[in-house]
């Protein structure tokens, strides 16, 4: 069946996502007491999106898991297991819907000030050439100021994968100009937070893509209170309903959608698989 395209996916008045991801570890040895951390599951509602329902299955019979909300809110699985011998294997299912226009995030007033928003972090701290970069793009109308950046961002930096890793920083990126969705959105938050713009990074899946995909969301005033309005500056443009956030944070290490630790010798290999089907009336 061909996937509906993105005008399709706009003007349908309700969309059902159904995400199925597997990650799989092998090891050429046996480990013990693995602690893994897992960020995969989207919100229970994050503006227009609403998650229906979902699941996380664990190979291993022994495996003691929790689930808790973080900070920001997003749920992480932690998953315990005192021995893998050889492999083990995580499965996601989610069902996710949207019905009607896209509606931006909206929050406290609070958000504009929000320290974790506007605070450098390893990723994200702006050198000298990003706060300079920002002084010329920076002005009174703080959205056009992000549209400013997105652009300017896509423009920067070209996509190509392989040339840095989840410890590249903003400053490094856009020093290379060259990275993949992760550095654009660290190189975006940088240039925000260094004219005082609240941002924030995204984690989440663009429709079509085979792995997860990474965005931003700039904080502005709303009569309400403040919005959260997202953009995509390694695609250049606003994100839509082709978008499905899964976690929000200062930068990717608090999001990063699977993580963790064991004790042995044995190296490991992840295997990663990811679906997501939408249907739409």
């Amino acid at each position: 069946m061909t996937p509906p395209s993105r005008p399709e996916i706009e003007q349908a008045r309700r969309l059902t996502y159904v995400l199925t991801q597997r990650f799989r570890y092998t090891y050429d040895g046996p480990v013990r007491d693995l602690d893994h951390r897992l960020v995969v599951i989207p919100p229970r509602r994050h503006g227009d999106q609403h998650r229906r329902r979902h699941s996380v299955t664990v190979s291993a019979a022994d495996a003691r898991t929790t689930h808790r909300r973080d900070a920001a809110g997003n749920s992480v699985i932690r998953a315990r297991v005192p021995h893998v011998h050889d492999h083990i294997e995580f499965e996601v299912e989610a069902i996710v819907e949207r019905t009607g226009p896209v509606t931006d995030v909206l929050l406290p007033a609070s958000a504009l000030t929000d320290p974790r928003l506007l605070g450098a972090t390893r990723l994200t701290a702006a050198d000298p050439a990003i706060r300079d970069l920002a002084a010329t793009m920076d002005g009174k109308d703080r959205l056009a100021v992000a549209e400013r950046f997105c652009d300017h961002v896509h423009d920067a930096i070209t996509y190509r994968f392989g040339v840095t890793s989840v410890a590249t920083t903003a400053a490094e990126a856009l020093a290379g100009g060259h990275g993949v969705c992760q550095d654009s959105a660290h190189v975006m938050i940088a240039l925000c937070r260094a004219v005082g713009l609240p941002a924030r990074y995204v984690s989440g899946h663009l429709l079509g893509e085979g792995g997860t995909h990474a965005w931003v969301e700039v904080v502005v005033a709303d009569k309400a209170g403040a919005r959260a309005v997202a953009f995509d500056p390694c695609n250049g443009r606003r994100a839509g309903r082709d978008y499905v956030t899964v976690a929000t944070g200062r930068d990717y290490t608090d999001v990063a959608p699977t993580s963790g630790s064991y004790f042995g010798t044995a190296r490991g290999t992840l295997t990663a698989t990811k679906r997501v089907d939408v249907t739409l009336v």
